[in-house]
């Protein structure tokens, strides 16, 4: 119940509102009394954590003469309101800043440091996604953020996924990735790169705990650079599936090395 209320408080209720809303729920109707007791808001202060939640339309007075008792609004009617009412500030607010910035591009790279806001943020790209999305990254983030993937296709837009791992995905084109062991021990964590219409990026690394060192721009060369790190994934491993064996035969051994970047040993 605190986590719910806590949420709640995320809407715009108080704490002494979500307390009384949560006890409505529980039991209704009720007199202010009775609401004060399970809510365990101060007498003092129930009648007016009462008034201001009839003027939010989250509960209503029950009158029965010279008693009054009190019951919640329908959750679903509730949530639907906050949601309609958040989405039009927000749209509203997004069509008056971007007249206050005009053409001007925000060049800054912002770090992210929390695991559920990188996959919020990863979600929110590709749902806004019109033309292409590139996505780098390994089986925990791809099951969190797939439905968003899907969702982009189904808007027709270009999905390319290098996937660290196996996966039997087929939202857009999937590559599996062959040595994820080996990258997962060079890096120390999973990585992540989504690429949105080839001007946005999120690029992390997720650690141990789900530690997060990451960061997202809407810088160009940022961008680009992102987007040619995925596509020379793809270029490679497209030659490795077609040359495997040969490369296999002409190293040997020494095939791994061929990641060594400070060292370019002859073949034997």
């Amino acid at each position: 119940m605190r986590t719910i209320g806590s949420e709640l408080m995320e809407l715009g209720f108080s704490e002494y509102e979500a307390k009384v809303y949560l006890s409505l729920l529980r039991e209704n109707p009720a007199t202010a009394y009775e609401v004060g007791k399970s809510s365990g808001v101060p007498t003092s202060k129930v009648y007016e954590v009462i008034k201001k939640l009839i003027e939010k339309d989250s509960i209503s007075m029950i009158d029965e003469g010279k008693t009054k008792r009190y019951a919640p609004i329908d959750p679903e009617e509730v949530l639907n309101r906050y949601k309609s009412r958040t989405e039009n500030v927000v749209g509203y607010l997004r069509d008056k800043l971007d007249a206050i910035r005009g053409e001007k591009e925000i060049s800054s790279i912002w770090n992210i440091t929390q695991y559920d806001y990188l996959i919020e943020k990863a979600s929110r790209m590709i749902q806004d996604t019109t033309g292409t999305v590139l996505v780098s990254i390994w089986r925990e983030e791809f099951e969190l953020i797939e439905d968003s993937l899907r969702e982009a296709l189904r808007k027709d837009v270009k999905v390319v996924t290098v996937h660290f791992g196996f996966t039997k995905s087929k939202i857009g084109q999937v590559y599996n990735h062959p040595i994820e062991d080996t990258i997962y021990q060079e890096k120390g964590g999973r990585g992540i790169v989504v690429v949105a219409d080839s001007k946005e990026v999120l690029m992390g690394t997720v650690f141990k705990f789900n530690r997060v060192e990451g960061a997202w721009s809407r810088n160009r060369g940022f961008a680009t650079l992102a987007e040619d790190y995925i596509k020379h994934d793809i270029y490679i491993m497209k030659i490795i599936r077609r040359y495997d064996r040969r490369l296999q035969a002409m190293f040997g051994k020494r095939y791994e090395k061929l990641r060594d970047i400070f060292k370019d040993e002859e073949v034997s």
